[in-house]
Parts: C-alpha cells; sequence; structure tokens
C-alpha cells in the first residue's frame, strides 16, 4: 500500500469506532467506568472532522490521531493509544511504501511504546491482550513468506482470539483491578477497542491492495 494513499483507511478506523461506541461503552461499564466509548468516540471522530478535507498519508494521519488522543482525550486510554499510534507512525513515516515488513515494524514499534508507559504484559487483561498477539501474528506470517493480505488475515484473527482470551482473565490494571475475580468472565473494553481498530486497519489496507 501507498503510504500517501492510507487517507481511506484511516477513515474506516473512525467508521469502526464509531459504529461500536455503545458496545465499548456497554463492556466497560460492566467493570469499569462505562465511559470508554464515548471517549473513544470522541476521539476519533474529532479527527475524522479535521482530516475531512486533508490530504494526507497513512502515517502522517496515524500520527496526527495518536497526538489528538494523548493531548486531548481524558481517562487512561488517550495516552495509550496516542503513544501506541504515535509509535506505530514514527516507525514507518520514511516509507513511500507500508508492505508486511514495514508494517509489522510498526505495530511492533506501537507495542514496544505501551510497553514502555504501561506494566501490562499478555495475561492482564488489557489491549496488550489483543496487540501482543497482532504483532506475534505478523512477524510469523512474515517470516513464513505470506503475502501482506493473508497476513493481515492472520493478524485480525490473534487480535480477536486475544481480545476473547480477557474474559477469563482477572484485571491486574485500571477500575477494573479492584474487582478481582470478579472482572474475570467479561472482556477488557481496551482488547475490545484495539481489535476493532486492527480489524477496520487490516480491512482498509486490504482494499487498497486489491
Amino acid at each position: 500500500m501507498k503510504n500517501a494513499g492510507g487517507k481511506p483507511v484511516l477513515l474506516k478506523i473512525v467508521a469502526a469506532i464509531q459504529q461500536n461506541k455503545d458496545y465499548l461503552s456497554e463492556i466497560d461499564g460492566l467493570i469499569g467506568d462505562g465511559d470508554h466509548g464515548m471517549n473513544m468516540n470522541k476521539g476519533f471522530t474529532m479527527f475524522g472532522e479535521r482530516i475531512a478535507g486533508d490530504e494526507l498519508s497513512f502515517t502522517e494521519g496515524l500520527e496526527q490521531l495518536g497526538n489528538l488522543l494523548f493531548s486531548e482525550i481524558g481517562g487512561s486510554m488517550g495516552p495509550i493509544y496516542g503513544t501506541v499510534l504515535m509509535d506505530m507512525a514514527e516507525a514507518g513515516e520514511k516509507h513511500e511504501v507500508i508492505d508486511l515488513a514495514v508494517f509489522a515494524e510498526m505495530v511492533d514499534a506501537g507495542l514496544a511504546g505501551l510497553c514502555g508507559i504501561v506494566d501490562a504484559k499478555p495475561g492482564d487483561k488489557t489491549l496488550v491482550d489483543a496487540l501482543s498477539p497482532a504483532r506475534d501474528a505478523l512477524k510469523t506470517a512474515a517470516a513464513s513468506g505470506k503475502d501482506f493480505s493473508a497476513a493481515l488475515e492472520d493478524m485480525k484473527e490473534a487480535a480477536a482470539k486475544g481480545r476473547d482470551a480477557t474474559r477469563d482473565m482477572v484485571a491486574k490494571f485500571g477500575r477494573s483491578s479492584r474487582l478481582g475475580e470478579r472482572s474475570r468472565g467479561v472482556l477488557d473494553a481496551g482488547a475490545a477497542s484495539c481489535c476493532i481498530i486492527l480489524t477496520a486497519m487490516a480491512d482498509g489496507i486490504q482494499e487498497q491492495l486489491s
């Protein structure tokens, strides 16, 4: 995918969050503050409105979105997603073409950035449980010689499995961590939104590849 032609991918991510805002708040409301969908929708909608008339690349958009979330959206998810997206953008900004190797590097950088500001690891019932297996799937696909589209399918599947696995986990971070065992049995809202973002991103890239 040409980096310069990545705006449709960004808009697809915005639409996916908008379409799932109630779902995300419903999940979050079971063991958290219940505002995850609202906050995510606010940030992504603001971004969509700001870039509506702009020509910008995929990585430029990720940088702008990340900066907006980091600086203007409250709660813990603004800085968390801001960091992930800005680090993804930085890893890919010098590339004119986003191929499997570059995209895997970008997702890896996003995960590394996240782990630099939070101590969460797989199994702690956070978005790491979706992002980490997604990164692993991309690296495995690249190493095995799969094409970009097939690798994106693997990433989507891995992210969904990671999200679903949080249902049986006990929360270690955030408000839900106070519930201990009572947090088990519910999906993590961060893992759910991460899966939505990665899936929309993959779908958008695949459309640009066809």
